[in-house]
């Protein structure tokens, strides 16, 4: 970014005008005639012709010499970013109920687990400071990723995640008591788990209480999210008699449990009955948990106001050398 260091300067320029005027008024005759008639007929030589140069030369080193005052620079912007960014553990469910076929998407039907990835991709593109690691379960827990500031390796290990990747059942507890493990790996003031899931606790070592009430000695808050809608669902599956059809079952999400687990850690719980909802929970949650961002900005210039001063005394010299020389008067 060029810019000048003192623009003032260029309030000098206004006196060209009248500098100009002035040396006409007082310009002197050389040769007193009375008529010139007479060498109308006679061609203008090269040195008549251009006899502006001298004074144009001086003021153009007058110009020079003003821009050179002014200080012309070019400027880099230099950030310094002081961030306290949080830990953010995403445990999301893949166990077989995860593949009920009650979300859409651009009026297709699609499972609970694309739904979820889809937001949870835009989730990701909103953060920028925080590290974010991935835990997924079924009938076990296990990290896919962890924590992280490349968002890309998240969004590369997401496509990857599919359902029943960890069991057909689901270990809620299990799921906490990885997330843990990993938030402790790197420590932070803020550490949060968003919890995803579609079913009850039916399988694992740890109960979702006893995991809940180690990440409140942690200081860890925990976000849940009951996804799939009320009622009979939608499953596609392959008769080995009739082919591919569908089946209904009812969803059986523990509500009171997932309530508990993020009361007790002073977090909240939500419930995602379509795709506008389950977007509109991360969006909130993306809103409540922001990093502490401190940016400090300089600039580091480089000068060039010695090219126009070369410039200028360039010119000067010429002039000097073209009046006793060329434009010599006698």
């Amino acid at each position: 970014m060029f810019n000048f260091a003192n623009p003032l300067y260029f309030l000098f320029l206004l006196l060209l005008p009248f500098f100009y005027l002035y040396k006409r008024r007082k310009k002197e005759t050389l040769l007193s005639v009375s008529s010139l008639e007479a060498t109308k007929s006679i061609p203008n030589s090269f040195k008549v012709k251009t006899l502006f140069i001298p004074s144009f030369l001086k003021y153009l080193a007058f110009i020079l010499i003003v821009f050179a005052l002014a200080r012309l620079q070019y400027g880099t912007k230099h950030s310094n970013i002081t961030t306290e960014g949080i830990n953010i553990i995403l445990a999301v469910d893949v166990s077989g109920s995860m593949e009920a076929l009650d979300f859409k998407k651009d009026g297709k039907n699609i499972d609970r687990l694309t739904a979820a990835i889809e937001v949870i991709k835009d989730f990701l593109k909103k953060r920028k400071y925080d590290r974010i690691g991935m835990v997924v379960f079924g009938s076990y827990a296990f990290t896919q990723v962890p924590l992280t500031r490349d968002y890309n390796t998240m969004l590369f290990m997401l496509e990857r995640v599919k359902v029943g990747l960890a069991g057909e059942k689901t270990a809620i507890g299990d799921a906490i008591g990885v997330s843990l493990k990993r938030l402790k790996d790197i420590k932070s003031k803020s550490n949060i788990i968003i919890l995803l899931t579609d079913g009850r606790s039916n399988s694992g070592e740890i109960s979702p209480t006893a995991a809940a009430n180690l990440a409140k000695d942690l200081n860890v808050k925990i976000y849940t999210i009951g996804i799939g809608s009320e009622g009979d669902v939608p499953f596609l599956i392959n008769d080995p008699i009739f082919g591919k059809r569908y089946v209904y079952q009812r969803a059986d999400i523990d509500e009171a449990t997932l309530e508990q687990i993020a009361e007790k850690t002073k977090g909240l719980y939500f419930r995602a009955k379509d795709t506008k909802s389950l977007k509109k929970i991360y969006s909130t949650i993306d809103s409540l948990e922001k990093s502490k961002v401190k940016i400090k900005s300089f600039m580091s210039y480089k000068e060039y106001y010695h090219y126009f001063l070369f410039f200028a005394l360039l010119a000067l010299v010429l002039r000097i050398v073209l009046l006793n020389t060329i434009y010599l008067k006698i």
